[in-house]
């Protein structure tokens, strides 16, 4: 059942042609301390869901489009769904609804699905582990986009002790069929680097069929501490890496992006952000936990969440990206 449906218009797609094209950086997490940067009293950005979502991640299915994210108050998964990336139903129902017994509660972090074959449909979350006590990552399924997923297995899919453990999974399906995990090691938790790392799933997606494989890590001063929430995508032959960086509860969150000829590198970065509250000269603030769908058009559309003025709540935005000679550009109004 549904609880309210959001009728909150984006920022027009048809803009593309006409808006300035400009880079920057973006990410997640919860809790803020430090102050808003001033912004113009009048935002041209409006979110498409008005309401703390964070984490998004987008599903292009058959019957239309389905955003999953962090976990709320009542709610171990957050579930909308929208027919055109711009109206969205937030359903009331939890997209995961029960946790095993290994598995500490309150804290089901940056969900990512994927529609292994048809009718079926995987989950991958960031959870608390109770041994070791990491952050970890745990695999669910189900036959319906919007659940309810259950877990699978009697442990984690990915949980490094060593490494601080893992969060935000994140898939890629390369040109082949092979379908790839990617996530990252939380060892900001411990004073460990932080390394963007992908291995090969099974066709069912429930186990890994590889060693992982390091991709980068935080090395470039607007990064911070950690390197998280990678998105990967494909482009002419181009391997495209974005990724959220630095302290996700202030202005200083922003999406990196990173280029390599093959999946397991070597990767370049672009050496300033991709995606920055200074590309909104201050009207989005600490955007990131970034995903990449592509439209009906076959459009891509890039989505993240960014704090509201306040720091209570990271709400969702859509923007177009578009590709200048294979270099990949977020549209702004």
């Amino acid at each position: 059942m549904t609880l309210r449906l959001r009728r909150v218009a984006a920022a027009s797609l048809a803009l593309a042609a006409a808006a300035t094209l400009v880079s920057c950086s973006a990410g997640a997490g919860e809790g803020a301390t430090e102050a808003a940067p001033d912004a113009a009293s009048e935002s041209p950005f409006a979110p498409v869901i008005d309401e703390d979502f964070p984490d998004p991640d987008v599903l292009a299915t058959d019957d239309g489009y389905v955003l999953y994210a962090t976990n709320d108050s009542r709610r171990n998964v957050q579930v909308a769904r929208s027919a055109d990336l711009v109206e969205w139903e937030v359903l009331d129902d939890d997209a995961l609804p029960e946790l095993p017994d290994w598995v500490i509660p309150g804290k089901t972090w940056a969900p990512e699905v994927t529609e292994v074959a048809p009718g079926q449909f995987v989950m991958y979350t960031t959870t608390t582990n109770f041994s070791p006590s990491r952050q970890c990552i745990a695999v669910a399924t189900a036959e319906s986009a919007t659940g309810p997923f259950v877990v699978q297995g009697d442990g984690m899919l990915v949980c490094p002790d060593e490494e601080g453990g893992a969060i935000d999974a994140s898939t890629f399906r390369d040109d082949d069929g092979s379908l790839h995990l990617v996530w990252k090691n939380d060892g900001n938790c411990c004073g460990l680097d932080t390394w963007l790392q992908t291995a090969p799933l099974s066709a069912d997606g429930l186990s890994l069929t590889g060693p992982p494989v390091r991709l980068l890590k935080q090395d470039l001063a607007w990064e911070g501490d950690l390197v998280e929430a990678p998105t990967l995508v494909k482009r002419d032959g181009v391997y495209h890496l974005f990724y959220s960086a630095n302290s996700y509860g202030d202005e200083t969150y922003a999406v990196g992006h990173a280029t390599a000829p093959a999946l397991t590198g070597p990767w370049t970065k672009d050496p300033e952000p991709f995606f920055s509250t200074d590309s909104t000269d201050g009207a989005l603030i600490g955007p990131g936990g970034q995903d990449i769908v592509t439209d009906a058009a076959g459009d891509d559309v890039f989505v993240f969440h960014a704090w509201d003025p306040d720091f209570l709540a990271r709400k969702v935005y859509t923007l177009p990206l578009v590709w200048d000679e294979g270099t990949p550009r977020v549209v702004v109004p």
